[in-house]
């Protein structure tokens, strides 16, 4: 579903990544891991289209999207990818309802349509109460499953999660962690996971290893 061929990246002199072949397919949900400064963030963000890659193709459902650009590039991430950070990013003026509903309404979907798709994913994700609410007014765990029906809302091929675990106690990152696979059970749902949480890697379908910017078996 997702290719990523001989991809390279420099920041300055230091290369980050060197020659990267990656494929994940429709359904899997696979983790990267590797020692800090590994590439593993950078590689995600490329195949993800927050960052470009200075040589190599990153192509998703035979379109090779490194190549589009603008309000191509954009249009196409809203529709097919979404994503999942440590820090949730969510808008502290907005309630969870709102912020979920957030990359819908970019899309030009109708209000009441979304409305009831944003209330549908947080009731399936256990804040049916906590709608209203902004995010100062809801837990950690609850943020990042706020979050997470954020990253759904559009039916995306794809979540991209970077270290979703890195700010929540050993409780809600269990929590999270089955939910994702739930969430691959009812959807077929794919996801690409950073992580050095070793417990959420051994539990996906592949791990891959990543070190001095190459996956290493």
């Amino acid at each position: 579903m997702i290719t990523g061929k001989k991809i390279y990246k420099r920041y300055g002199k230091v290369e980050v990544l060197k020659g990267v072949d990656v494929e994940i397919g429709r359904g899997e949900v696979v983790a990267i891991v590797g020692p800090s400064g590994s590439g593993k963030s950078t590689l995600l963000h490329i195949l993800g289209t927050l960052d470009k890659a200075d040589m190599g193709e990153v192509s998703m459902n035979n379109v090779i999207i490194n190549s589009l650009s603008g309000k191509k590039l954009a249009a196409f991430r809203n529709k097919h990818i979404g994503f999942v950070f440590q820090f949730h990013h969510l808008l502290p003026e907005f309630s969870a309802l709102e912020n979920v509903s957030i990359p819908a309404w970019l899309a030009g979907r109708k209000k009441p349509e979304v409305k009831a798709e944003a209330e549908k994913l947080l009731t399936m994700l256990g804040l049916s109460q906590r709608m209203d609410n902004k995010p100062n007014q809801l837990s950690g765990g609850e943020q990042q499953r706020v979050a997470v029906a954020r990253a759904l809302i559009n039916k995306p091929d794809i979540i991209f999660a970077d270290e979703p675990t890195g700010n929540l106690d050993s409780a809600n990152a269990k929590d999270l962690h089955q939910l994702f696979f739930d969430l691959r059970e009812q959807f077929s749902q794919t996801f690409l996971i950073v992580t050095h949480n070793e417990e959420l890697a051994q539990l996906s379908d592949r791990v891959l290893h990543m070190k001095d910017g190459k996956i290493v078996q």
